[in-house]
């Protein structure tokens, strides 16, 4: 029997890199996948390559799982497509803006609280009286390595603390689920391959050397490898695997623990350089 056979699994921001991974990975292991993105065009391939694999999915999209609106009526719709809600992965985020404390306005730091933080909140939210009604479920959220480290040359105001904030959010549920047996679990990936990732790599050698040269696997990360990661913690296999974060970045942190403040000229680095939004 595979190890989600039979569970219902929403997963946010399908359309992208990790999203899309831990659609084809759980619809393999046999769940039936309701996926979620503010890209309907990228969502859509998603839907089409899980089925195309022999998986179960259906997806909402357009929408914008930070807004209440939205949340529930994704929730509802996989509530009313497939009888019930056992996995809530919150996956999707927006990487907002990078750069010095002091050239960072506050639409940066309320757009990043949103679009990192408070759309876990939300998300959760909808989905919980749904898990509570199945006699429980599993909630997993993505956190992130700069939650528990600064990454320099990547500053950013609001980016770590939101990250750290999820990882708090995460424990939090798993105190407030104790009673209606719903687990809850942080997952911090380090630098992972990613469309979005995988562009920058290329337009910003700066950067994308001076990191992964802190990592020991020297390599980032692939997207599949946080998707297994997260099916661990979805399957039974984890049952006793409550209230973590689990870091997922190739031994960058155990190793280096605080990676040195390297000094990197914004004027000398494309990405940093950047404010542009981009979705995770």
């Amino acid at each position: 029997m595979k190890v989600l056979e039979g569970k219902v699994a929403l997963i946010s921001g399908t359309g992208g890199g990790m999203g899309r991974s831990a659609a084809l990975l759980f619809a393999q292991a046999g769940a039936k996948v309701v996926g979620c993105d503010v890209n309907a065009e990228n969502d859509a391939e998603t839907v089409r390559m899980v089925r195309e694999a022999g998986g179960i999915m259906e997806s909402v999209a357009p929408i914008d799982a930070s807004n209440p609106e939205h949340a529930e009526r994704w929730a509802k719709f996989a509530v009313d497509t497939f009888g019930g809600i056992d996995i809530l992965y919150n996956n999707g985020a927006s990487l907002r803006a990078f750069g010095p404390f002091i050239d960072s306005t506050l639409e940066q730091w309320n757009d990043t609280l949103r679009y990192e933080l408070t759309i876990v909140y939300v998300s959760t939210k909808a989905v919980w009286p749904y898990l509570v009604a199945r006699g429980g479920g599993v909630i997993i959220s993505t956190a992130s390595l700069c939650g528990h480290v600064e990454l320099p040359p990547f500053r950013s105001a609001a980016h770590g603390p939101c990250k750290a904030g999820v990882s708090a959010l995460a424990r939090m549920f798993a105190a407030e689920g104790r009673n209606d047996n719903i687990r809850s679990n942080a997952i911090s990936p380090g630098l992972i391959l990613t469309p979005v990732s995988q562009s920058y790599e290329k337009e910003d050698k700066v950067v994308g050397d001076l990191l992964v040269s802190k990592i020991p696997m020297g390599r980032m990360g692939q997207a599949d490898e946080i998707a297994n990661v997260a099916l661990f913690l979805a399957s039974p296999q984890s049952h006793y695997i409550n209230a973590q974060d689990i870091i997922v970045d190739g031994g960058m942190y155990g190793i280096n623990n605080v990676v040195e403040h390297v000094q990197v000229d914004y004027a000398d680095s494309p990405l940093l350089k950047k404010a542009e939004t981009e979705t995770a």
